[in-house]
């Protein structure tokens, strides 16, 4: 009688923290990433002491800073997984606008540090790129418009997020970053068709794609001579890529031996974009496997995951970051086996680089919040209530 009069009492959730955390994280996902951020650690062993020695620093100078940056990433990445999703959505909101403001004024107060793409900023102690943390923000705010979108009398949430994609692309293309530029496209992308986009419109979108790589190749020297580079058959053995080819090429299956590779005395990105190189040298084939089969397994348990969840937001944030995460390392590794152009792309938790790894424990952490055991009912009860 008392619940007819002033209706049900709500039941407060009075669980701990961390036990509610542990009894619905994904404990496998967790782990493999972990993993990968221990071999990460394991090739910086190998691979940063010759550029630490060409640089007149300590012998594992590099590892240090490494280990450092990936315990602030472990950090985040723990805080973020706590979070419920409502208040992952407000934080990455705010990170978000604060990157993309710190991307509009890299022309003015960035630098390129001699690689010819103004895309850092220079702190004296580290550099920050502010793309590497745009992108998680990007996905959860483009996620949000997105299933806004079809709420009743809701805000036109579709053509805004590709005006924002195309926005966030331009700025990035202007560095130029067209590597970053085609994740973030690719990323929206995949929102897009999960959000259930026609396929005639994907198929135009793809076209001004098409378009707009022409454009970029008769007017960016930069993108030409990449994509030139891709093309020949000749690879030039004095580049990055020519050593990086030969390194893989000569540590075969079971590789030449811990610290035996010399890709690393040679190429100076050794430690960065081309860690897999010195993986495949002193490893062999099969640490190259395992890494890959990490990341896919990451990938596959979260879109698994996902596919029971009934929020559009969090199922269309948590695809968007999954995929996203998968794309960029198979970006990595196809650069170094030369099946794609150079992009100056790192390799999640594995390469050196703290806005790298930080971006990608706060991306992860979000990612982990989103694929968290709830109380719901699966979504294929709903898809047969409706068959019915």
């Amino acid at each position: 009688m008392t619940e007819m009069v002033y209706g049900t009492i709500p039941v407060r959730d009075v669980e701990p923290v961390l036990p509610k955390w542990w009894r619905t994280i994904d404990k496998w996902s967790m782990t493999c990433i972990l993993t990968l951020f221990g071999v990460g650690i394991l090739l910086g062993l190998a691979a940063s002491p010759p550029l630490a020695a060409k640089n007149g620093f300590e012998h594992f100078h590099y590892v240090q800073r490494q280990a450092i940056f990936g315990g602030v990433a472990m950090v985040a990445m723990m805080i973020t997984s706590m979070m419920n999703p409502n208040l992952v959505r407000r934080l990455a909101v705010l990170g978000f606008l604060a990157a993309f403001v710190a991307l509009m004024l890299l022309p003015v107060f960035g630098t390129d540090f001699g690689k010819g793409a103004v895309r850092w900023y220079s702190l004296g102690f580290a550099s920050l790129q502010p793309s590497e943390f745009l992108k998680p923000g990007f996905v959860v705010v483009a996620a949000w418009m997105m299933a806004a979108n079809h709420e009743i009398n809701g805000p036109p949430g579709m053509s805004w997020s590709f005006i924002l994609a195309v926005v966030i692309v331009a700025f990035l293309a202007m560095q130029p970053d067209f590597g970053q530029a085609s994740l973030v496209l690719f990323g929206w992308g995949v929102m897009f068709f999960v959000a259930g986009a026609p396929m005639i419109l994907l198929l135009s979108i793809a076209g001004l794609v098409v378009v707009a790589g022409s454009f970029a190749y008769n007017n960016s020297e930069h993108f030409a001579r990449r994509i030139d580079g891709f093309l020949n058959p000749d690879v030039d053995p004095t580049t990055q890529l020519g050593y990086a080819t030969n390194a893989i090429r000569e540590g075969g299956f079971f590789g030449v031996g811990v610290g035996e590779g010399q890709v690393k005395w040679s190429l100076p990105d050794a430690h960065t974009d081309f860690i897999i190189a010195v993986a495949a040298e002193e490893y062999g084939l099969i640490l190259v496997l395992i890494i890959i089969a990490l990341y896919a397994f990451i990938v596959v348990r979260s879109l698994m995951r996902l596919m029971r969840e009934r929020d559009p937001f969090i199922r269309l944030a948590g695809t968007g970051l999954a995929c996203m995460f998968g794309v960029q390392a198979m970006i990595n590794m196809g650069v170094a086996v030369r099946l794609l152009p150079a992009k100056g792309m790192t390799l999640p938790f594995v390469s050196y680089g703290g806005s790298s790894v930080i971006a990608s424990g706060i991306a992860v952490g979000m990612l982990l919040a989103f694929t968290r055991t709830r109380p719901q009912g699966e979504i294929g009860d709903i898809l047969r209530g409706r068959g019915r």
